[in-house]
């Protein structure tokens, strides 16, 4: 059943006045056409709300029931005015983030705690998938990406773009030697992200092709998550391309064949047209410009080298 919003609008007003006559005048309305508007709504829901009586009018338990309800209903309507009106003048309320597993849980939720000091009144929902989620249909607020938006009605702001390296263990290295060419990679076990990889992180397995005629080499290991990647390389289990953030994060894996960059993801700060004028949304957009530089980001792969 659908309530008219008008029509509980004006009952409050009655049932707060205690008279039809009382809740004309405050309504600058007639009293026949305000007993109308009750009428009907009694109508709708099949209930007497008023008990007519010389000295006014009392509630029934419906129209108690009911009056429960508007209360309700209007405090909450009251609190979400006041917090749009809050926002308009101070970053505040919810923001839903989404990026991929490894950058989210490594990197950015250590930076997290620092943009919640400086901005007490936001709160961050962090949803995590290597898979995009829609932004369009609000399954999120905002998006780090790894991949120029697909949809042209987003916003996108460039960030630092993201650079991958070859690295393997100490213990891996004093097991099996470091590889001195690519030729040498042939020899040596590798790691790779899996086959179920979105179509944006294909190339994050360059390192099967890498200098390599034929058929791309086989992995001995494939982990559908770049954190999970990492973590079978600080174990000793064989090299792997990972992300220079990564890298960082660990600080228990060397870089082999330093000279070779490979792939480069391109990031981007991704967000719906409508959330342009967000005070929150501008925040975050900011802090992340600010952290998300090459002294934050990136390594000397040549100091990090076996």
């Amino acid at each position: 059943m659908n309530l008219d919003w008008e029509k509980l609008r004006l009952f409050e007003v009655v049932a707060e006045a205690g008279s039809f006559t009382e809740a004309a005048r405050r309504l600058h309305m007639s009293q026949p056409a305000l007993s109308r508007q009750i009428g009907a709504l009694e109508d709708q829901i099949s209930a007497k709300l008023f008990h007519r009586h010389a000295r006014g009018l009392a509630m029934t338990h419906e129209g108690e029931q009911l009056r429960a309800a508007t209360a309700d209903m209007q405090d909450r309507l009251e609190r979400a005015r006041d917090a749009i009106d809050a926002s308009r003048d101070r970053p505040t309320g919810e923001i839903r983030l989404t990026t991929t597993v490894s950058f989210g849980s490594t990197w950015l939720a250590r930076q997290l705690g620092e943009f919640l000091d400086l901005y007490p009144d936001i709160v961050i929902n962090l949803m995590l998938s290597d898979n995009d989620v829609d932004l369009a249909k609000r399954e999120a607020d905002v998006a780090i990406r790894f991949h120029p938006p697909l949809q042209s009605e987003l916003v996108q702001k460039p960030l630092l773009p993201i650079r991958h390296y070859l690295c393997a263990a100490p213990e891996y290295i004093a097991r099996h030697g470091v590889p001195r060419s690519v030729g040498d990679l042939n020899n040596h076990r590798l790691i790779a992200y899996g086959d179920t990889a979105p179509d944006f992180l294909k190339g994050i397995n360059w390192a099967l092709e890498l200098g390599h005629d034929g058929a791309p080499r086989v992995a001995a290991l494939s982990i559908n998550n770049s954190y999970g990647v990492l973590q079978a390389v600080e174990a000793g289990a064989g090299i792997a391309a990972l992300p220079s953030y990564l890298i960082r994060f660990s600080g228990k894996v060397r870089v082999v064949l330093p000279e070779i960059e490979g792939a480069v993801f391109r990031t981007f700060f991704t967000y719906p047209a409508e959330l342009k004028r967000s005070l929150r949304v501008a925040a975050l957009r900011d802090f992340l410009v600010g952290r998300m530089t090459a002294a934050n980001l990136d390594i000397d792969r040549y100091a990090l080298s076996a």
